[in-house]
């Protein structure tokens, strides 16, 4: 077999492969056994017909139609591999010429991963929030916590801001009350902002017994975005009892003996959220800086593929989760069809940049992924998806994803590796060491991508069934 690679663009190539014809005698061999078993001739057992009969009563032209169906994988698999090319997706395969007992000519089209070539990443600097906590960041943590543990007490009053009233609901719209719009029971904090606009005005100033009607738009279902008549009745008023914020309190609510120890807690706690927050914007300011850098062309296939995933994902799995459909998404957020399509074809672009870019960086670097740091993402990506890691393990291995944790893990350590090398700066001119925190968060920061791995997937998917 001989094989030539021409390149049509930075991210397509055709391949010219001439496969001498006897090449193809296994898969010649294995047509005539395969039409063997299906048909039947008179004078001859099944599956002991000789060749020059089948070629006589169903044509040589179907033997060979079969032939090359199942060589043309084999050779286009053996001209990638000769040429090291990465393809991206299924190949657009051109018989161009068939001479039996000669030769077979074919080309293929496909989109491969570009070469890319990584500049010195070093220089990179960028700025990030500095890690500060102030009293009053530590008094409102205190404060949310006493407000966990307050108690309640029936009243026979008008209800107040931050009274728990227990009301029923019922929606209409159009006059109609919806399928859905009656609730019994409804246990609220008044200012708590957890229901519709609207209800606390409507409900502040009642008593038990005591109805209202506002208009508010519903956030949730089939009627979701549309403006509905709620009427709302109070069953219950209950005036909310915050206890006393004294060592009792530290005591009733925390392992500790004073208020000061656990205020001294609440302090620290706040300070490891802001760092883990301050690492994570670390990460994706540098990972935009080294996108930046690189040049990297875009495979319009993968990224049609990509944008159309994105769509589905949202308005198939998110969207109808929520009673949504993707027009009354767009009506909610504000959002034009256009300005929509906008900002998923950008959001898709810098998925597959980040992954092309990161891939180069685990191959130049040659980085590599041992078990351990493979049980960790996969400890980790289970607990985010609700899943135990024994089920989310049988899961990834039935769908044959495994090479995808691996691809992720390997894509962290290499966004680690850039974050290590640049300097980060906080607001207040400090430089930044992120470095015990790396591992960990860099596979959080790649993650902020949320379709950027299904580009991928694609290709690594596609790639291991053509091989």
């Amino acid at each position: 077999m001989k094989s030539a690679v021409e390149t049509l663009n930075p991210t397509r190539v055709r391949l010219t492969v001439e496969v001498p014809f006897e090449e193809l005698k296994d898969s010649l061999d294995a047509a005539y056994k395969k039409i063997n078993q299906q048909v039947t001739v008179k004078g001859f057992r099944k599956g002991k017909v000789p060749a020059r009969i089948i070629d006589q009563r169903f044509g040589r032209g179907v033997v060979l139609e079969e032939a090359v169906n199942d060589a043309l994988p084999r050779f286009y698999t053996d001209a990638v591999r000769e040429a090291e090319l990465t393809p991206l997706g299924q190949p657009e395969v051109d018989i161009t010429e068939l001479k039996d007992g000669e030769t077979l000519n074919f080309t293929a089209e496909v989109e491969v991963r570009p070469t890319l070539e990584i500049p010195d990443y070093s220089g990179i600097e960028v700025e990030v929030d500095a890690v500060e906590v102030t009293d009053e960041d530590v008094e409102k943590a205190v404060q949310q916590l006493r407000e966990r543990f307050a108690s309640t007490t029936p009243v026979e009053r008008a209800a107040e801001d931050g009274d728990v009233v227990t009301i029923d609901l019922e929606a209409k719209v159009d006059g109609k009350v919806l399928e859905d719009g009656v609730a019994k029971g409804v246990s609220y904090t008044i200012g708590s902002g957890e229901l519709l606009d609207g209800i606390d005005d409507a409900v502040k100033g009642l008593e038990a017994g005591g109805e209202a009607t506002f208009t508010s738009q519903l956030k949730g279902g089939p009627a979701a975005g549309r403006d509905a008549e709620i009427t709302v009745k109070v069953t219950q008023v209950a005036a909310r009892e915050l206890p006393e914020l004294d060592d009792d309190f530290a005591q009733l609510a925390s392992e500790f003996d004073t208020l000061e120890e656990l205020k001294a807690d609440s302090r620290r706690r706040l300070e490891e959220r802001k760092r883990f927050e301050q690492a994570t914007q670390a990460q994706e300011r540098v990972l935009e800086k080294l996108l930046e850098l690189v040049e990297v062309p875009i495979p319009e296939k993968l990224l049609e593929d990509e944008i159309r995933t994105r769509k589905h994902n949202l308005e198939h799995h998110q969207l109808a989760q929520m009673g949504l459909t993707l027009d009354k998404y767009l009506e909610i957020q504000g959002k034009t069809a256009e300005e929509f399509d906008t900002e998923t074809r950008e959001a898709a672009i810098k998925g597959i940049k980040t992954q092309f870019v990161l891939d180069e960086l685990v191959s130049k670097e040659k980085l590599g992924v041992n078990q351990e740091e493979l049980t960790e993402h996969l400890m980790r990506r289970a607990a985010s998806s609700g899943m135990s890691p024994d089920q989310f393990a049988q899961a990834v291995v039935q769908q044959n994803q495994v090479p995808l944790l691996v691809g992720e893990v390997a894509r962290g350590k290499a966004l680690a590796l850039v974050v290590e090398a640049a300097t980060v700066k906080d607001t207040n001119g400090q430089i930044i060491d992120l470095e015990d925190d790396e591992d960990e968060d860099a596979e959080g920061a790649e993650g902020s991508e949320p379709a950027e791995a299904s580009a991928g997937n694609k290709g690594e998917g596609e790639e291991k069934s053509e091989s």
